[in-house]
């Protein structure tokens, strides 16, 4: 865990949150500014600054986020039609220096990415 990392404050129950999952790799919890109806944040709970710091050892981890998210859209009723987003550094939208994956789904999601 980072001192001063927020996701890490959270994961340690130092600040609240609306945890939606929690196992031993990863805790999902919803996002404090929501832009869809479903927007969850899906975090490691060991501290990994951003995917630039990720090793061969995360391997099982970063799998796990995406089996969560999976699940969690099934749960939610969205597994036809949700985003998974995970930002890179500052100059890609990345405010919270602990890797997450953002999953979003609840209405039709209008930027096209492909």
């Amino acid at each position: 865990m980072k001192e001063d990392c927020i996701f890490c404050k959270i994961l340690q129950g130092k600040i609240p949150s609306q945890i939606i999952f929690k196992d031993e790799k990863v805790t999902v919890f919803k996002d404090v500014n929501p832009i869809a109806p479903i927007h969850y944040l899906i975090v490691p709970n060991q501290h990994i600054d951003s995917l630039n710091d990720v090793t061969i050892g995360d391997e099982l981890s970063l799998g796990h986020i995406f089996t969560v998210a999976r699940q969690l859209a099934d749960k939610e009723g969205i597994k036809d039609g949700y985003r998974l987003v995970m930002n890179t550094g500052v100059d890609a939208g990345q405010t919270v220096l602990h890797l997450h994956m953002h999953l979003l789904g609840g209405k039709p999601l209008t930027a096209k990415f492909s």
